[in-house]
């Protein structure tokens, strides 16, 4: 890689919903590199809340209401290996969030593997902010079905989408 060369980022994950701790990681990733691209892992056996492409709207209009985060994220599906789909977007960075060290020894392992397949994508780990560590997308889809508020825990667009796909 030149130093002109942009770098690009890989942001994996399920994003159902994408919650403020998301949000947060894709922040710092875009810290570190020029652009980022979120990855949204589609796997058959498993029935999502949203759809990837409700997803897909939600992680694209909670950006683009950020002016320094607009234009430099992009969307994608992706239903294989992670390392595969960090080539195929030209990320030569995979970002992982960590909320505590649960995430740390899972994400070592994972970082590990992903290395001995890919050498040429480095992982690269960014802490959840302070106030962000608890947050996930099960608790934030049970305490909506429950009828609680989650409106701390995700981006506006999102808990507008979560309160309207529950009604």
């Amino acid at each position: 890689m030149t130093m002109n060369t942009p770098r690009c980022a890989l942001y994996a994950g399920s994003f159902d919903p994408m919650t403020n701790g998301h949000f947060d990681v894709l922040r710092q990733a875009l810290n570190l590199a020029d652009k980022a691209v979120v990855a949204i892992g589609i796997h058959p056996g498993k029935v999502p809340m949203f759809s990837f492409e409700e997803r897909a709207e939600q992680i694209s209009a909670a950006v683009a209401a950020v002016p320094e985060m607009a234009g430099r994220v992009s969307v994608i599906a992706f239903d294989g290996l992670v390392v595969d789909a960090a080539r195929k977007a030209g990320a030569s960075v995979m970002v992982r969030g960590l909320r505590d060290s649960t995430d740390f020894n899972y994400e070592m392992q994972m970082a590990g593997t992903n290395a001995a397949m890919a050498p040429d994508v480095q992982t690269v780990f960014v802490p959840a902010s302070s106030g962000l560590g608890h947050i996930t997308g099960t608790l934030v889809r049970q305490i909506a079905k429950m009828g609680g508020d989650v409106s701390g825990f995700v981006p506006a667009n999102v808990h507008a989408a979560l309160k309207k796909k529950l009604k």
